[in-house]
């Protein structure tokens, strides 16, 4: 119990980002719930990726190579990690036999404690950031009797003196927990608990097995049978790693959290290795281990990082989608509505949606919204989209929708052309604002400065991550993800900043989010929607719509917490751009369009017919939602128009 306890307050510490591990954090460590940490990915992969041949011992590179381990480290605490393990996995008697170093167990294994020790302290100097060092252990690699040699006494010795040589530094300088890991034999991972539990009683101890495509150990051990023996061996944390990636390693710790309430570690192989021009490669992408990252936490899991193949890379894409989830814990939690305690007299009622904004109003009312894309331009002429905003506000087109930084592209900003446009035009704009960028303490500085310089209406997005654009290795923040950013415009709306300080009146934003009727997971995406809803959203826009049955169905899956909606719309310009919606941004395209496109035999007759296709969606659509933003594809603003009606200046 003790263990637990000390485990709890390790994991609050680091999941904090403030404080010493000596201190309460928001309440005694007994109240910690632990939340996912973040665990770094593979060492051998960076080994061999760094031109280390795969027949040296890995665990000795702590001595002969220390500044190549101490940079591995620092490079996974960089991009994330709080916990990293010592580079000691197969620091064993057994195992560093065969390269003649069975004298070395207690040096390696030192060593190995020390440099993760120093790049933790490292990076809280140089960062702020705390971090856990956990000593690693991994199996003897040989099998115990009766179908091996090596008996269950010597098993135990081998873990024991490895243990004992992790463990020896003082507080402070040796670890703060043990992580026991890939282990394939229950009975071999029997004397590695004994071991740890005899040489180091009081570290708190997590153990993960690797098991096969059908959820079991080697041995044949079921996943839920091994977290029923950990848990009965008085195991602090267990769980699964290895394997043969994210989606076996899910569906085992789901069956553990069946049988246990002892907290979880998922850490994947990032998939199967290939070999490509003779060497091991895995090809499993960040974006799609970040993608079980979040699976693995709605799974309960609370350690959550990476093993065989995965890299800095990989931790970074996982810190990412965390962060973005944590916006609905942690991060919501700070811009959540409060209890009577929320400072009442300084909170304000905003206006009325119909006094905040012509969209506000027109929404409010029940009228047709009329919107057209304006796309920010990559330099700081935006001289073309001022003329293509004056155009369409002569037109009659209601607002223009301003993108902030589409598919991470660095343009000019949403704020500044949306400021120039009402200031130069006069007509209203709908400002995107994402929370890729920025912390919670720039939005809230940026949406007091829109609001003070005249930008009433704001659709809150997550945005897209940098991998997506032009600078792949940006870093994104995503301290809040959209839910937690309505909230955060919702409480400056009531007139208060998310520490509850009163701002001097309400910011008055009209509060739209986005919906994406065509998104493979719609389940997933009418609860993020209900989410949003609840937070304060007051309409939607969709991303465009080309299969209008998808839109339907959405429509049908929100009915108990519907807000008006206002439907995107794509005119498209060719049969090239429909393929890349279709294979590269994965919209759902009916054949019939894509036989239509193919049909046109010019380019002018293309835009035409994909012109005549939006009218069409639009007329279908009109009385299913309260307006439409149709997209200005390659800057065509006439085509918009012309979607909506409009044709030469003159209203149709």
């Amino acid at each position: 119990m003790e263990r637990t306890k000390e485990l709890s307050r390790l994991l609050a510490f680091v999941g904090s980002g403030h404080g010493h591990p000596g201190q309460d954090i928001n309440g005694t460590a007994e109240d910690q719930q632990p939340g996912p940490v973040l665990c770094d990915g593979a060492m051998g992969t960076m080994f061999y990726g760094g031109g280390v041949f795969i027949n040296r011992c890995y665990d000795e590179l702590n001595v002969s190579q220390p500044d190549l381990v101490r940079g591995i480290h620092a490079e996974y605490l960089q991009a994330g990690a709080r916990i990293i393990e010592t580079n000691t996995f197969g620091a064993n008697v057994v195992r560093l036999e065969r390269y003649g170093l069975g004298d070395k167990v207690r040096e390696i294994n030192l060593a190995g404690v020390r440099l993760a020790r120093e790049s933790v302290n490292q990076i809280r100097e140089k960062q702020a950031s705390e971090a856990l060092v956990a000593g690693a252990l991994g199996p003897l690699g040989v099998r115990l009797a009766p179908e091996g040699k090596l008996t269950a006494e010597e098993a135990f010795e081998a873990f024991r003196e490895q243990v004992a040589a992790l463990t020896e530094e003082v507080p402070g300088v040796g670890p703060d927990l043990l992580i026991v890991e890939t282990m394939v034999s229950l009975a071999e991972t029997e004397q590695a608990v004994k071991a740890a539990r005899a040489v180091a009683p009081n570290l708190p101890l997590v153990v993960m097995v690797t098991v096969d495509e059908a959820g079991n150990c080697l041995d044949g051990t079921t996943a839920e049978d091994a977290a029923t023996k950990l848990t009965e061996w008085g195991v602090d944390g267990l769980g699964c790693n290895c394997s043969s990636g994210p989606a076996v390693v899910l569906n085992a710790v789901e069956r553990m959290r069946a049988v246990t309430t002892l907290p979880l570690a998922a850490m994947p192989n990032a998939g199967m290795p290939r070999s490509v021009e003779g060497r091991n490669i895995y090809l499993t992408s960040p974006e799609y281990l970040a993608s079980f990252a979040r699976k693995f936490v709605k799974a309960g899991v609370t350690f959550i990082g990476g093993c065989c193949g995965t890299t800095p890379a990989h931790i970074r894409a996982m810190r990412a989608a965390l962060r973005a989830l944590e916006a609905q814990t942690s991060a919501v939690q700070v811009v959540a509505e409060t209890s009577s305690a929320e400072v009442l007299e300084n909170k304000v009622q905003p206006p009325a949606l119909g006094e905040r904004s012509k969209i506000g109003s027109m929404i409010a009312a029940g009228d047709f919204v009329t919107l057209v894309e304006i796309v920010p331009p990559k330099g700081i002429d935006c001289s073309k989209e001022l003329e293509g905003a004056a155009l369409l506000h002569r037109l009659g087109v209601d607002a223009i929708n301003v993108p902030d930084s589409p598919r991470a592209s660095a343009r000019m900003s949403a704020q500044s052309l949306c400021t120039q446009i009402q200031q130069h035009v006069g007509i209203e704009t709908v400002l995107h604002y994402t929370c890729r960028d920025r912390n919670i303490l720039s939005i809230q500085s940026d949406l007091i400065g829109a609001s003070s310089i005249g930008l009433k209406n704001i659709l809150c997005l997550t945005g897209d991550p940098p991998k997506l654009g032009n600078y792949p290795d940006a870093t994104a923040v995503f301290d809040v993800d959209a839910i937690g950013l309505v909230k955060i415009v919702k409480k400056l709306n009531h007139g208060l900043d998310i520490g509850q300080n009163p701002i001097g009146g309400s910011t008055g934003f009209t509060i739209s989010v986005a919906a994406n009727p065509g998104v493979a997971d719609i389940d997933n995406e009418v609860r993020r929607f209900a989410f949003k809803v609840q937070a304060g959203a007051e309409f939607a826009i969709t991303q465009p719509v080309f299969d209008l049955r998808l839109l339907a169905e959405f429509l049908k899956k929100i009915e108990g917490f519907r807000i008006p909606v206002i439907a995107g719309i794509w005119p498209l310009t060719s049969l090239k751009n429909a393929e890349f919606m279709k294979n590269d941004l994965k919209v759902s395209m009916p054949a019939e369009i894509m036989a239509r496109m193919a049909a046109m035999t010019s380019p002018e007759a293309a835009r035409a017919e994909g012109i005549a296709i939006a009218r069409e969606m639009l007329a279908e659509v009109r009385g299913q939602v309260q307006g439409v933003q149709v997209s200005a594809p390659f800057g065509k603003y006439t085509a918009a128009a012309q979607v909506l009606g409009f044709s030469d200046g003159e209203t149709a």
